[in-house]
Formats: C-alpha cells, structure tokens, sequence
C-alpha cells in the first residue's frame, strides 16, 4: 500500500518493472479504491458516525499511519517508504487449544514426517483431480502426506495409505510435524510455515500469491513456484522432494523460523499505535 521502487505492487504479476515500480503501486490503490469506497464509507457511516471520504490515507489533514504485519526478515522495509510506514513483523493468533484428532495423531506416528499439502481458501475447478494429482506426486517423490480439504481446492476422497486427509488444522499445531509444506502462497499461510521452520513449496493462482513463492524461492526456503495453472505431478514431485531431501534448503528454513519467533509482530504494532496515539494532543484527548 505504500509505492516503492523497490519491488512492484504484490498483487500484479511481475517480478520487476524496473522504473515503473513505484508507478504500478499507484495504480492499484487507484483501481482498488474505486472498487472498496463504497463499502468503506458504509461502514464508516455506520459503525463509526463519520462522513464518507475519498481519501483513506489522511485523517485529519494529516497522512494515516502504515502498519505492515510481515516480517523484515521476509520482506525488508524498502529505503524509499515514508516515514509513516512500518514493517513490525508478523501478526500470529495461535490455537493453543487445539488438539490433534485421533486419526492424524495415529497417521503422525505411523511413519516419518509428512508433506502438508493445501489450498486454502482457494477452490479448485477439479478437486478430484487435483488430489489425484497431489497423491501421485507424493508417491513419486517417496513422500508421505497430510492434504487439507480447505474450501474445495482438495477433495475428501479415499485415499492411499501414504496420504491422510482432513478438513483443516491450526498452521501453528500442525506445520511442525511435518517435513514440508505445499500450498497456495497466500501471506498467512506462508508465514506459517516459513515460522515452523519449514521449506515451502508454492503453487499460486493470483494475487500477492505470486508476490510470496517468489520470496520463499529468493530466500532459500523453498524452490521456484509453480503456477498452479502448469502443476502436474512430474513437476510437483521434484519440488517436493527437494524440498525434504535438500540440506541446506532445510537449514535456511530452520534459521528463519528462529528469527520469526524471536519477533513480536504484535507487541511493536501495539507499540507503534500507542506512540502515535500518545504523540498527538487531538487523539490522544479523545482516547484518554
């Protein structure tokens, strides 16, 4: 949300436009502004009492804080954002609630760790296809599995022995059993896994997904995605497999798992807020 020259807007599909980075930033505020105003300003209507508003960057003639909940490990503050943007690390909720079901916890023990594979929220044309062609990746790769159903990117079919299948499962309780993690790219479920340590296979569609297997590649954490459009199991099986098998693939993931849970993505956003709030004699009265 803040144009930089560093890298182009996540959601567009290019890894560099050169000197039209900054440019492109610009661009989608502008479509995606014209697509959410009206909604937004409902909902300031109606859930907050304020008049509607062209411009969500400034309140009160003064330009609106940025808080970015990822990680500078990850994607580190280019040098040309304003003073009002933030990079803060990311911002986990974790289950600690959650308890495997018997079946998983048996299928766990049953062998060595699996490949976690998943698609999110993201629906596929052909779930029954997709899994078949996930299962014989595996098989190929020599690799056991745990697939997610999620929102009907996968199906829950019979499966083979070396695959277990459930609907979903808290990223935090089940990324560090496994081996690896395949999915879609989007930014929580890739920081889940990068956060367990685990090298990460990404398969995107659109979006920022894009935005996100790039980095996991150009970090060492994971091999170069494959658009899900292009996945056969000849092309995912060798990613998988290296994936698990590379060494030091494994270590760099290992490394920034670490440096994700040292950070406290919250705890600086809610440091941030608190300083500007404290900062700013008309909002810090009508807080206290």
């Amino acid at each position: 949300m803040t144009p930089t020259r560093a890298f182009p807007s996540p959601m567009l599909p290019f890894a560099d436009l050169g000197p039209l980075n900054r440019l492109s930033h610009g661009l989608f505020l502008r479509y995606a502004n014209g697509l959410f105003r009206k909604p937004i300003n409902r909902w300031r209507k109606e859930v907050l009492g304020l008049p509607g508003t062209r411009h969500d960057d400034r309140f009160r003639g003064e330009p609106v804080p940025r808080l970015y909940g990822f990680s500078p490990a990850v994607v580190p503050k280019p040098a040309d954002w304003d003073g009002n943007s933030e990079v803060t690390g990311y911002w986990f909720l974790d289950d600690e609630g959650w308890m495997p079901p018997p079946s998983l916890r048996a299928f766990l023990e049953a062998g060595p760790p699996p490949v976690y594979v998943g698609c999110g929220s993201i629906p596929s044309m052909d779930p029954v296809r997709t899994t078949a062609m996930v299962v014989e990746a595996l098989s190929i790769a020599g690799q056991r599995g745990v697939l997610a159903s999620g929102w009907g990117g996968l199906a829950a079919a019979p499966l083979a022995e070396h695959v277990h299948m459930l609907e979903a499962a808290p990223h935090d309780r089940l990324f560090p059993h496994v081996a690896a993690v395949v999915h879609h790219g989007g930014a929580g479920t890739t920081a889940a896994g990068m956060r367990a340590g685990k090298p990460t296979v990404i398969c995107p569609s659109f979006g920022d997904q894009p935005f996100w297997g790039r980095r996991v590649a150009d970090l060492g954490v994971g091999p170069v995605p494959i658009a899900f459009r292009h996945l056969t199991a000849a092309r995912l099986a060798p990613a998988i497999g290296r994936a698990v098998n590379d060494g030091e693939m494994r270590r760099r993931a290992a490394e920034l798992g670490t440096r994700l849970h040292e950070e406290d993505g919250v705890g600086r956003a809610v440091e941030l807020i608190t300083r500007r709030l404290v900062g700013h004699p008309t909002l810090a009265k009508s807080h206290s």
